[in-house]
């Protein structure tokens, strides 16, 4: 009997592709598909100051004040990249950052310097671009897990998931590489960083992280200890 279980329990770990150390059993040694990778963040980055947003460098050093209360990251605009207005166009590149002041929005250089003020009128349209995802969140008494589309027929077979539905909240975040995708996990109220495996990137050790674009256009999550207050940092879990 004893020979029996421990087959089947031999089994079921080697074709499990997920860790399960969030509902206590067996942790499954899995490599990240993120181990050794190098981002590259911006130059500035937005940060929050007493309510208002300015901009530190990588080292953290505030270089532009914090005067606003919206901030976006150095990157290219799109409208602005197919104004109608070719003077407008030139504030389009990533050279210049979206800002807000008093309800005006602006265009900033890297100096902090207000060198264009949004108008509707100067607004092309965007192509539209679009990414067919590879995987799914899938949601399963209550537990959230991940799909391959290609592959996941039954959900009665454990072994087509890719992460077997076991935390209380994933989400998965937009990035350009589909094949490896990024989640947000959260299990107890807290929040982590989890790659397709279900390999830890960042602790499940936060009260929230945004489900925005911020990875995708920075290599940077936002996240809070508090629910309240909101910093970013990058995949080493480097505060900025």
């Amino acid at each position: 009997m004893k020979q029996g279980y421990f087959l089947l329990l031999f089994s079921l770990l080697s074709v499990l592709p997920v860790q399960l150390s969030a509902q206590g059993s067996a942790v499954i040694a899995t490599p990240s598909t993120y181990a050794d990778k190098v981002f590259e963040i911006p130059e500035l980055i937005p940060h929050k100051v007493k309510g208002k947003y300015g901009y530190v460098n990588r080292s953290g050093k505030m270089v532009i004040p914090a005067e606003y209360s919206h901030a976006g990251f150095f990157l290219e605009n799109c409208n602005l990249a197919n104004s109608p207005n070719p003077k407008a166009a030139v504030y389009a590149t990533g050279d210049f950052a979206f800002v807000r002041q008093d309800g005006v929005d602006y265009r900033i250089d890297k100096k902090g310097k207000r060198v264009y003020v949004y108008r509707e009128e100067d607004m092309g349209k965007c192509p539209l671009s679009f990414k067919t995802q590879v995987y799914h969140v899938y949601v399963q008494n209550g537990f959230f897990g991940l799909i391959e589309d290609a592959v996941f027929r039954d959900p009665k077979d454990f072994r087509q998931y890719t992460i077997y539905p076991q935390y209380q909240y994933l989400h998965l975040i937009e990035n350009d590489d589909v094949d490896n995708p990024l989640l947000i996990a959260g299990q107890n109220n807290r929040f982590g960083i989890i790659d397709k495996n279900g390999v830890e990137i960042i602790p499940l050790q936060y009260a929230d992280i945004k489900p925005n674009f911020s990875w995708k256009q920075a290599h940077l999550f936002e996240v809070s200890l508090d629910g309240k207050n909101y910093f970013f940092i990058d995949i080493n879990n480097k505060r900025y």
